[in-house]
């Protein structure tokens, strides 16, 4: 483990017990970052998965964890006071589609006043750069594909999705009025080893090994964009490094990028892959569509490409191959 720039100031990552938060931790500290990890550690899903991440970083010298809720706005505060931060990744949120019809308040205190409490201290203590997660469910409604930053975004199906546009919409305005750059990344169905149990792959491979059926809603005729983990990694690295500049007349220093494979998969291809790495068939349950769930999306990522060389380079067959290798692992199966 490097310790290449141990005087450097920190970078942080919220939501660095998360799935999409630890990889871009682990990622940071093996080129030599300071990183300060900041989470919750809720019990949204399995609080061991968070914590075996979280062991997984504690040996690296340069990284420091605080437990601390983003609602908090006193403990937010005062972490920003306290340390000289010189780029924030803001990957923290109460996520999950379906869980947001039923726990709405929990998404107004994270994602929206947790928000605010990020962006006030990248305001007034000198952030270089904040990188926030958004979501490709802000596209809701659309038809039109593949999703584009340029798509109108203004009809969201879910509270989930309403909160990730005000973020974006939020982000913005701070951006033109105290010139704080931003770059926000709507993530299109982020998977791999260590991934979210509330997410198809994980729960797929779970009820497949136990004999036990998955659901597969709208009877599995839905398409994903699946986006590899190591793919995700590798760009929010080279995002973090790209902070966007004012233009003329007034334009914050503000971007948006989608952040996907470029390349939906069928859902029941997906699921016979799986079938094939697993030695073993799916129980199906055919269900009809659920609330707040969309039929396909599918990432235009050619501003990505241009601006960073992004280039997704995981199949959907290798990528399942590597988290069910994780998940025997992880699960002693």
């Amino acid at each position: 483990m490097t310790t290449r720039k141990t005087q450097q100031a920190p970078i942080l990552v919220t939501g660095v017990a998360g799935f999409i938060g630890f990889h871009t931790a682990t990622r940071l500290l093996e080129r030599g970052e300071r990183v300060i990890g900041l989470d919750n550690v809720n019990d949204y899903y399995d609080v061991r998965l968070k914590k075996a991440r979280l062991a997984k970083l504690k040996p690296f010298k340069q990284f420091t964890f605080t437990k601390i809720d983003l609602a908090d706005r006193v403990k937010m505060h005062r972490l920003f006071a306290t340390q000289s931060i010189a780029k924030v990744v803001h990957l923290a949120a109460q996520a999950g589609v379906r869980h947001s019809i039923d726990h709405p308040h929990a998404y107004v205190d994270a994602n929206l006043e947790g928000f605010v409490n990020v962006l006030e201290g990248c305001r007034h203590h000198g952030c270089g750069h904040l990188v926030y997660a958004s979501s490709s469910s802000v596209y809701g409604a659309n038809t039109k594909l593949p999703f584009s930053v340029g798509d109108k975004t203004d009809h969201p199906v879910s509270l989930y999705a309403a909160t990730k546009k005000a973020n974006e919409l939020i982000a913005y305005s701070y951006s033109h009025l105290y010139r704080l750059p931003v770059t926000g990344l709507r993530f299109f169905t982020i998977y791999g080893p260590r991934g979210r149990p509330d997410m198809a792959i994980f729960m797929f491979t779970k009820a497949i090994l136990e004999g036990k059926a998955i659901k597969l809603f709208n009877h599995g005729r839905m398409r994903r964009d699946f986006t590899y983990i190591d793919d995700v990694s590798n760009v929010v690295l080279k995002i973090v490094d790209l902070a966007p500049r004012a233009g003329e007349a007034g334009v914050a220093p503000a971007q948006v990028y989608n952040v996907g494979n470029r390349r939906p998969e069928d859902l029941m291809h997906v699921v016979k892959v799986m079938e094939k790495e697993l030695g073993r068939e799916a129980v199906k349950e055919m269900l009809p569509m659920q609330p707040g769930d969309v039929l396909e999306t599918f990432a235009d990522i050619g501003d990505l490409a241009r601006d960073v060389g992004f280039k997704p380079q995981t199949s959907i067959e290798d990528g399942i191959r590597s988290f069910v290798a994780w998940y025997r692992d992880y699960h002693r199966i």
